[in-house]
């Protein structure tokens, strides 16, 4: 946005960018005009046009011939003509480009002669500053006069001629308004001249400037100087929403935007056929409810079906149209529409940078089964290479062969390969009807193995949590646990298989 300050410093200095007001991006000055002829010298050795630009409070314009042959230049604070004294400015353009913009405004050169007295001295700046630091306070008691009195009217801004003699009150209205009275007290408060002057509402958004909707500078504080008519049909051709919210900019009005892309849109319908045109079937005949101007698409819904969307193209229209001129009808929509399942399966167009929209759907997959896997494939290879024929080749490792247990788990594995071995039931399996001549004992199922645990047999055998192991054992209770050596076939059933049995010895 302009800086507000630019010319409020001291001796003249804008306070913001310290640079005169002619910073590098023009964020100083509202519709600054860059002055490409500045290096630039004229043929022939011509004289250079003698009318300069001089910038005032938000950003207006007025245009001053320079009779005293002045050497200016862009930043210059200078005394320009006014109507009762004199007012101060700041010089935005000179040169040739200075001609070019009054034959565009339609300033004629021969007209009324305004003119720069001189450039502004100290005394001048100070008496400026001064002013414009009463504008502000003055503004907020003008406000309040005005909803005293009652007044369907606004007091927008104020500014004050550079030698402080005079007070323009810019105000937005919808209706006249009398402000007679208003400015008897205006007078009587301010000891000063007052003139009302009544601004349009764009008018008054372009003097103070704001940000729009889409981020940016208003583009009638920056370049915007014509302010065309925007009707609600702007919108209606470019296919938006009509509502006042987001189509009205800061100023209640309509947003200049609509008028930018306008005529490309209306050279774009020209392909189209009119909406208004119905085309007849022997199925019925079809409204056209809806357009696609950047795929050229087209729907049609047949009277009494206004659920029942049909899409064809631009060049189907055209050539059913063409038929029904002729007194001939199609079969039915069905046969030109396009397949809406077409559409469904395309993926999001890249057409801006942007990412695309499926990018999340694919399911993640488990670091834990990417790791089973890899943990599969190992097991079978192995870090050693051997080299054949000069290549490289990776020796499998054969896999682990687990040994199982035998049938029988009471009988160690040595005992069964002795054939005169004879089998002999298990001193455990009395009474038990599921057991087997060769002691095997069916194998619980998992429920009941968990519930039925077996407890040792021999209950010193299992240590005591309780007992203290500094403590001796007895050597009788040890004595008593030994197996009897006269016992050949039997084994304990606790013991483990793997162990030699005392049937060996």
């Amino acid at each position: 946005m302009a800086c507000g300050s630019c010319s409020t410093g001291k001796d003249g200095q804008p306070k913001g960018c310290k640079s005169n007001g002619t910073c590098g991006t023009d964020s100083c000055n509202k519709l600054t005009v860059f002055d490409w002829l500045a290096n630039m010298s004229l043929p022939n050795g011509e004289a250079p046009f003698d009318w300069v630009e001089v910038r005032f409070k938000n950003g207006r314009k007025e245009y001053y011939k320079n009779t005293e042959n002045l050497s200016l230049s862009i930043g210059d604070i200078v005394a320009t003509q006014a109507a009762n004294g004199h007012d101060i400015g700041m010089v935005t353009l000179t040169g040739e480009l200075v001609r070019v913009q009054m034959k565009r405004k339609n300033i004629p050169l021969d007209g009324e002669i305004v003119k720069i007295y001189r450039k502004a001295s100290q005394r001048d700046i100070d008496i400026w500053s001064e002013a414009r630091e009463k504008e502000e306070p003055m503004k907020v008691k003008a406000r309040q006069f005005a909803i005293d009195l009652k007044l369907q009217m606004k007091i927008s801004d104020i500014e004050y001629q550079g030698d402080a003699s005079k007070a323009t009150f810019y105000y937005t209205a919808e209706e006249r308004v009398d402000f007679r009275e208003l400015i008897k007290v205006f007078a009587r408060e301010f000891r000063t001249r007052i003139e009302m002057k009544q601004v349009g509402f764009r008018q008054e958004a372009a003097r103070l400037g704001g940000i729009g909707s889409c981020g940016r500078e208003l583009c009638c504080s920056t370049w915007l100087t014509d302010f065309r008519s925007v009707s609600t049909s702007a919108a209606r051709y470019q296919q938006l929403s009509l509502n006042p919210q987001k189509l009205a900019g800061q100023c209640g009005k309509l947003k200049c935007c609509l008028n930018y892309e306008l005529d490309t849109y209306l050279d774009a319908l020209k392909e189209f056929p009119k909406t208004e045109v119905k085309l007849r079937t022997q199925k019925g005949t079809a409204v056209c409810q809806k357009t696609d101007i950047f795929k050229g698409h087209m729907w049609y819904a047949y009277e009494g079906e206004w659920m029942n969307w049909h899409k064809i193209t631009i060049e189907q229209a055209k050539e059913i149209i063409e038929l029904n001129k002729k007194n001939e009808k199609v079969a039915s929509l069905e046969e030109y529409a396009v397949d809406l399942l077409e559409d469904a399966k395309v993926e999001f167009e890249n057409v801006v940078g942007q990412d695309s929209l499926t990018r999340f759907d694919q399911p993640k997959k488990s670091k834990r089964r990417r790791t089973n896997r890899a943990n599969k494939n190992s097991k079978g290879t192995s870090n050693t290479v051997e080299t054949k024929d000069n290549v490289a080749v990776a020796k499998p490792v054969a896999k682990r062969q687990v040994k199982r247990k035998p049938a029988n788990s009471n009988q160690s594995p040595k005992a069964k390969q002795n054939p005169n071995a004879k089998p002999k039931a298990n001193p455990n399996a009395k009474g038990n009807p599921n057991a087997t001549e060769g002691g095997a004992k069916p194998r619980p199922s998992r429920n009941s193995r968990n519930r039925n645990k077996r407890k040792p047999q021999n209950k010193q055998q299992s240590p005591n949590p309780n007992q203290n192991p500094n403590t001796k054992t007895n050597p009788n209770v040890k004595a008593k646990t030994k197996t009897n050596p006269n016992a050949k076939g039997k084994q304990n059933p606790n013991q483990n298989p793997n162990t030699n049995s005392d049937a060996k010895k």
